[in-house]
């Protein structure tokens, strides 16, 4: 049997990433194709594992919408003081990348990657913050969700009936060390919507009368509901196509 050799391609381009990462943080992304499938949620497991291995742990900004199931997770973190920023008359917290900077951490998580910072701020979007943070040779756990990526934005739309604002471009995903699929079901989807675990309850109507629409999946003669992964690969195959 003729043995099959390694493309040579693919095996400049492994090396050439390795190269490139060498020195830098690690970037770690947990990927959905919806809000609450619960990439926030893995995302702490994850770190928990690390905590307890002795890295040094910090929590840069974690966004946990009122879920209890979430806020427990974050028991036994150390959490980073955030910026207080005055915005209309109010002030809002958000991440403080120079004190995630200073913190001396292994690892911090700084979830929802397309967040759109304060005017004012040094990076315009929260994954201009996890860029300097890697660079930094500090490793980083984020979240995100398909539909944010620069190159598929525009099909996204399309599909869940929404614009898409807040983008990633694609140049930050293709560096992740390592990219986590966290789905569901859509059932499970809308069941947790209902009890409360994706939004609060007044937001929960609006919410399943747009975004959280189940649809069919043209693809499939009987036309049943896919999970969330379906979304996914369909946005991959467009990215590749």
């Amino acid at each position: 049997m003729k043995e099959k050799r390694p493309d040579p391609d693919q095996l400049l381009k492994a090396v050439s990433k390795e190269l490139k990462q060498e020195g830098r943080g690690h970037l770690k992304i947990f990927l959905g194709a919806y809000a609450g499938v619960g990439k926030t949620y893995a995302m702490l497991q994850a770190a928990r594992q690390q905590l307890e291995k002795g890295l040094k742990v910090e929590i840069g900004i974690i966004e946990t919408h009122d879920r209890e199931e979430t806020e427990r997770l974050l028991e036994g973190f150390r959490q980073l003081p955030l910026r207080s920023i005055p915005f209309q008359g109010r002030v809002i917290q958000d991440f403080d990348l120079d004190a995630a900077l200073s913190s001396g951490a292994n690892l911090v998580l700084v979830d929802e990657l397309p967040h759109a910072n304060p005017v004012g701020s040094r990076h315009a979007k929260r994954w201009g913050d996890v860029e300097e943070l890697l660079a930094a040779g500090i490793d980083v756990y984020t979240t995100l969700n398909v539909q944010h990526l620069e190159s598929v934005a525009d099909i996204a739309s399309g599909i869940i009936g929404t614009p898409v604002r807040e983008t990633v471009p694609d140049s930050v995903f293709d560096d992740a060390v390592e990219v986590v699929l966290v789905d569901l079901p859509p059932d499970d989807l809308l069941a947790r919507l209902d009890a409360g675990k994706v939004y609060v309850p007044v937001a929960i109507e609006h919410a399943r009368q747009n975004f959280f629409r189940a649809f069919p999946n043209p693809s499939r003669p009987s036309g049943r509901r896919e999970s969330a992964s379906w979304c996914a690969s369909a946005l991959r195959k467009h990215r590749s196509g």
